[in-house]
């Protein structure tokens, strides 16, 4: 037993070089592309360096080998001209092929549009009414290396995407700002999401389980902190998961409706400000909101957080065109900016005193719709 142990765990280590297999039929392919290109590689390889050094050994001065003194040979252009134009052909056949396939999204069961945003993701199932954004679950004391990384460190997230397997599931990818890139390597898929274009990509899952990516293209500061996590299911968990996502929304929905109603006092508008502004402003304000300088401005002494409340609201709700601040109106809820606002006011070294209810965030949503 032991020994089939230290076996299984050489062919894991050793497998670790090289690229993943996969668990779906197009990974499996790339896979077999890859392992049937790299030996073709070798062969090559072994061929060309074999006569080289048969060359050299017994066609070496010592032995009183002279060297032939001719200009060209029409025959041997030809021959070197002619095998590697068949061997690229041979190679050409199966890659076309698999890249064929990776780009035939027909017929699909599921289409998902993914969209990259500094430094998340959004995913919302057509025809579902299911949409919601991933975050870095990774808490910032880890990250800080006050508390100890986890198995997943970098890699877990609040909300991950929730796929069915054995259904062909097309992805529709874009961006908000810059271009990222979502990167599933189980899945062989890797696809640029570009401010105003639509890329496509599919996938098939054939195993169940939890598979994690991150975002392959440098976009930003928090680059790093942009995972991708999958959680595949049997068929008919996932659509319970989808019935039970749905509830979640509704509920959600009728709380933040309520909450337009409710008054909250500071405290717990500092409470819940607080948690929002950790996961979702001192990526780039920093946890003490000292910010950075030259790149993202401070909230602590600055004159948006500590002046007229309106212009607050307005950069928090709308964003600021030409710069990485975002619009949150779609990402927060009326009640959860009216919380960062005030945490923003009232904490990381600022006392202005007021209090901002979500009422005042909707009453100034619509006062701008109105315009």
């Amino acid at each position: 037993m032991s020994a089939i142990f230290a076996a299984g765990t050489a062919r894991a280590e050793s497998n670790s070089y090289n690229m993943t297999q996969g668990v779906t039929e197009i990974s499996g392919q790339v896979y077999d592309l890859h392992m049937l290109i790299f030996y073709i590689c070798c062969a090559i390889a072994l061929v060309v360096f074999g006569v080289m050094f048969y060359s050299m050994y017994h066609h070496r001065k010592s032995k009183g080998a002279v060297a032939a003194n001719f200009h060209e040979s029409t025959k041997v252009e030809v021959i070197w001209t002619v095998i590697p134009i068949v061997i690229l052909v041979l190679m050409a056949i199966p890659a076309t092929k698999t890249l064929v396939a990776m780009e035939d999204t027909s017929r699909s069961d599921l289409t998902v549009k993914i969209t990259g945003s500094q430094w998340k993701w959004h995913y919302s199932y057509f025809g579902e009414d299911v949409e919601f954004f991933s975050l870095l679950a990774t808490s910032q004391k880890s990250i800080e290396g006050i508390e100890e990384k986890g198995a997943h460190y970098l890699l877990e997230v609040d909300n991950p995407l929730v796929l069915p397997i054995n259904r062909k599931v097309r992805f529709l990818l874009t961006s908000d700002d810059v271009i990222h890139s979502w990167w599933v390597p189980d899945f062989a898929v890797k696809k640029d999401t570009i401010p105003g274009f639509i890329n496509e990509a599919w996938t098939r899952i054939d195993k169940p389980g939890i598979y994690r990516g991150q975002c392959a293209e440098l976009c930003g500061r928090a680059h790093g902190f942009m995972p991708v996590v999958v959680h595949a299911m049997e068929e008919q968990q996932y659509d319970e998961w989808l019935l039970a996502k749905k509830a979640e929304i509704a509920k959600a929905q009728q709380e933040a409706a309520a909450s337009l109603t409710a008054s909250l006092s500071l405290d717990e508008l500092m409470a819940i400000g607080e948690k929002v502004y950790l996961d979702r402003c001192a990526v780039c304000h920093q946890a003490n909101g000292a910010g950075i300088a030259g790149a993202f401005p401070a909230i602590t002494a600055s004159k948006v957080a500590t002046g007229a409340v309106e212009p607050h609201i307005d950069v928090v709700v709308n964003g600021r065109a030409g710069t990485a601040m975002q619009a949150f109106a779609n990402q927060l809820t009326d009640k959860e900016i009216a919380a960062v606002v005030t945490y923003q006011r009232n904490g990381l070294g600022n006392s202005v005193g007021d209090v901002v209810q979500a009422s005042d965030v909707n009453q100034f949503k619509a006062s701008k719709e109105g315009q």
